[in-house]
């Protein structure tokens, strides 16, 4: 790959970096294509370079976000296929991810907004769906794979609408106590 391409590929990965931990800060409308290239350091003309439309910016900054645990966790030498229901609440479920929504989870962050975005934000999320329930069902105990996939559909609705709840909570301890009740709760799944 040429210096150009490269530089190109480097600068469009900054833009995605960029929306993606704004976009899960300030929700799919809260920022616009001007203010995000300002916040890159590039110029909006600039953007027509990198994607054909918002909404292409919005899909590839959601399909980041969903492929940052992934990177988080290989940072750490943390191998996901080794954690357990409870090594999963912990990270998920805590203060860190409650007060860091742009380095977070995208369906605690934009739920409602992921529900009204394009076709393309929204077949990612329900890849992310999909790839969540999996992940949590190979983690849950049950008498079947069916009861092994209700436990995690509703173990992963509980943690994204528990992180989205704390964040909510104008009450400290309301929002640790939601915390601590999701996190218990999805972590005996495994049992």
């Amino acid at each position: 790959m040429g210096r150009s391409q490269l530089e190109k590929q480097k600068t469009h990965e900054k833009i995605v970096e960029t929306a993606s931990r704004r976009l899960r800060e300030e929700g799919l409308d809260g920022i616009g294509v001007a203010d995000l290239m300002k916040e890159a350091g590039l110029t909006v003309g600039g953007f027509y370079k990198h994607f054909a439309s918002r909404d292409d910016l919005v899909a590839e900054a959601v399909q980041f976000a969903f492929d940052s645990w992934g990177r988080g966790l290989e940072a750490e030498g943390v191998n996901p296929a080794e954690m357990t229901a409870a090594d999963i609440a912990d990270r998920y479920v805590s203060a860190y991810h409650r007060d860091n929504p742009g380095e977070g989870c995208p369906f605690a962050a934009l739920t409602s907004d992921l529900s009204r975005s394009g076709e393309k934000a929204r077949a990612i999320a329900t890849a992310g769906l999909r790839r969540n329930f999996e992940a949590l069902a190979s983690k849950a105990a049950g008498a079947d794979e069916g009861e092994r996939r209700r436990k995690a559909i509703m173990a992963f609705a509980m943690m994204a609408g528990g992180v989205g709840f704390a964040r909510i909570s104008a009450d400290e301890n309301l929002s640790t106590e939601i915390l601590a009740t999701i996190r218990d709760f999805v972590a005996d799944i495994d049992k």
